[in-house]
């Protein structure tokens, strides 16, 4: 009971530390803030400790076959070179591991836009048009059209006009103004959606506060 009253108490100042931010910037507001970071920040670090160093690294170091070291000796070696990075004059040694970490983490996102977004989309598209349903042939429609202009959108092809202004292809600008259609929709969507997000952990947030009160003040 008392450590549920002590998690309690702390939620609520930490709460009402975070919307004083409603009448400005100020220290309140600046500390929870810090608060959080530390935590998240702490948190990160034991994360990144007992669940990737440990036992990826470290444990596998200790018990590996000598045959086998080298290659638990190279990941070693690039993760220490990162650490080179906060000193500007070796920050030079941590380059390649860098290079390395943005090379892959490319290479992973673009392949995972394009085997678990673009192509799962067009099949979805196309297999709408097998379906007699009308409403499903609409849908498929409206997702073909809208994954076809979203990446004319971004075709970025060009000609030199005899006044030397760089103009697109007309039918190219028209079916571009399409994508832009598009793509204000998702974005108003996901806008609307973090909002929404937003205002129901505000509301809860709040009715935690009320709940925890009531009790205190014998309501």
């Amino acid at each position: 009971m008392q450590l549920e009253l002590i998690s309690g108490a702390i939620g609520l100042i930490l709460t009402l530390l975070i919307f004083s931010y409603l009448i400005g910037d100020n220290p309140l507001f600046r500390s929870a803030i810090y608060i959080f970071i530390g935590v998240s920040s702490g948190y990160a670090a034991v994360a990144v400790w007992h669940y990737v160093l440990m036992p990826k690294l470290f444990r596998p170091l200790a018990n590996a076959d000598p045959s086998q070291l080298i290659f638990l000796v190279i990941p070693l070696v690039l993760s220490v070179s990162l650490l080179a990075k906060l000193s500007p004059r070796i920050a030079w040694l941590g380059s390649f591991a860098m290079a390395l970490l943005v090379g892959v983490g490319a290479a992973t996102a673009l392949s995972g836009a394009v085997v678990g977004t673009l192509i799962p989309q067009s099949r979805a598209a196309m297999n709408a048009f097998a379906s007699p349903n009308f409403s499903d042939l609409l849908e498929g429609v409206v997702m073909l059209a809208g994954t076809v202009l979203t990446l004319i959108y971004f075709q970025f092809s060009a000609k030199r006009a005899a006044d030397g202004s760089v103009k697109r292809n007309l039918i190219i600008e028209v079916l571009a103004w399409g994508g832009r259609v598009f793509i204000a929709i998702t974005f108003g969507v996901l806008f609307a959606g973090v909002y929404m997000a937003a205002l129901t952990a505000m509301l809860e947030r709040l009715s935690s506060m009320i709940n925890f009160v009531k009790p205190l003040l014998g309501l």
